[in-house]
């Protein structure tokens, strides 16, 4: 029996008949040969390669065929089953695990894109809109497969890439704020759009200000207040671009009680997604590390965002705070048996009470085997105590996040 499946349900034990599908590069070996797939890496170099979509043979298979696929009449031909639109569960199948072995290279690829884009800006070229269209189509495919892998990347921090890493960031968390409040996955796509370009007129304005390492003065803060309105003009004219896009640039820095930028308008003419890439934006701000400041943890960004009620949304701040989690995935933890833990997966019905995954003894300072926790079952009686900084147990996020979620 062949079935076309896309890279995203590839595991171990399925037959490769061919590669239906490849993104197009330079840099791209073409795949052409069939086989078994013997283990996660091979599935890691397929995605490394582009391959989205596979033929695959289940007669030759060590795996059974798909319970989703089984029943489907035999009519209906491949390209209807690859490309119909998954029921809920059946996205949830596909584990952070599965998920962050494609997104770790996509989402180092998109920065480098997007990096280059705004160096392009800086020195005077046009935008390249379609390449940040692409950057937003996989990032909202990613979310609607397993809205955890990408966003537990966003904890990665590099102070000299700011700039296009929140852009990147903000669109991420638009994508997964948004997809929780129920947008269909064509306003998602909008959202993540608007977010990837709040901030792209910061390339037209002295670079000087974004990389010193003091706190900009009063005159460099009235430089960037004009960044709004240089995002604008970069996007004058691109097809694609919606009022809500627009909004989202406009009116990002505006707060409730009017006392934002550019206009200084108050409540009564903020927009919904005017609010929700407020606090999007302002999260990823206090979270990330820049020249001139470490990041904060992502429980006082969002604590900082709940205690201001004047100036942003306090139901939408609320539903932010169960969507991502009291400690958002990506975020370590101590509990309260002196061992550190890796959140992997946020709980909407009980958001102090995550997966994670244990892998340190605080303690005596070493690391342990690894082992996954559900905090929300009934039996488990290990509660978190606080979220903790990496670097004060000399723990190298990046490496970690690489050996427990790269399979």
């Amino acid at each position: 029996m062949l079935i076309t499946l896309p890279i995203s349900e590839l595991i171990p034990g399925m037959y490769v008949d061919s590669v239906v599908k490849q993104r197009e590069s330079i840099d791209s070996i073409k795949i052409k040969t069939s086989g078994l797939v013997r283990n996660p890496s091979i599935v890691k170099r397929l995605i490394v390669e582009g391959v989205l979509e596979l033929l695959i043979d289940f007669e030759k298979s060590d795996v059974s065929v798909p319970s989703k696929y089984r029943d489907k009449e035999k009519s209906q031909s491949k390209s209807e089953v690859a490309n119909e639109v998954k029921p809920e569960k059946e996205k949830l199948a596909i584990t952070v695990q599965q998920e962050f072995i494609k997104v770790n290279v996509v989402y180092e690829q998109h920065n480098r894109k997007l990096q280059a884009i705004y160096s392009d800006l800086t020195s005077g070229l046009t935008l390249n809109i379609n390449t940040l269209k692409e950057i937003v189509d996989d990032i909202v495919s990613s979310v609607f497969r397993n809205q955890h892998a990408l966003t537990i990347l966003t904890r990665i921090q590099d102070k000299h890439s700011y700039n296009w890493r929140h852009m990147i960031n903000c669109a991420i968390f638009s994508a997964v704020f948004t997809k929780y409040l129920g947008y269909k996955q064509s306003i998602v796509q909008e959202f993540a759009m608007g977010a990837l370009l709040h901030d792209l007129g910061q390339a037209k304005l002295p670079q000087g200000i974004f990389s010193k390492n003091t706190t900009v003065s009063g005159s460099e803060t009235i430089v960037i207040k004009k960044h709004v309105a240089q995002s604008l003009g970069l996007i004058k004219g691109e097809k694609g671009i919606t009022s809500l896009m627009m909004d989202m640039i406009v009116n990002h820095h505006e707060r409730l009680d009017g006392s934002g930028y550019p206009r200084g308008i108050s409540a009564d003419k903020l927009s919904r997604p005017a609010r929700i890439m407020a606090i999007v934006d302002v999260y990823d701000a206090i979270t990330a590390d820049r020249p001139h400041q470490d990041g904060d943890e992502p429980i006082n960004a969002l604590r900082y965002l709940l205690a201001n009620k004047q100036l942003f949304d306090a139901e939408l701040v609320q539903l932010f705070i169960k969507c991502l989690g009291v400690h958002p995935v990506g975020t370590i933890v101590k509990l309260t048996n002196e061992r550190l833990a890796l959140v992997l997966e946020g709980n909407n019905l009980n958001p102090i009470k995550p997966k994670v995954k244990l892998f340190y003894n605080a303690k005596h300072g070493h690391h342990v085997t690894p082992k996954d926790i559900d905090l929300s079952e009934a039996s488990q009686k290990l509660k978190i105590i606080a979220s903790v900084k990496p670097l004060d147990y000399q723990i190298n996020l990046s490496r970690l996040l690489k050996e427990h979620l790269l399979l």
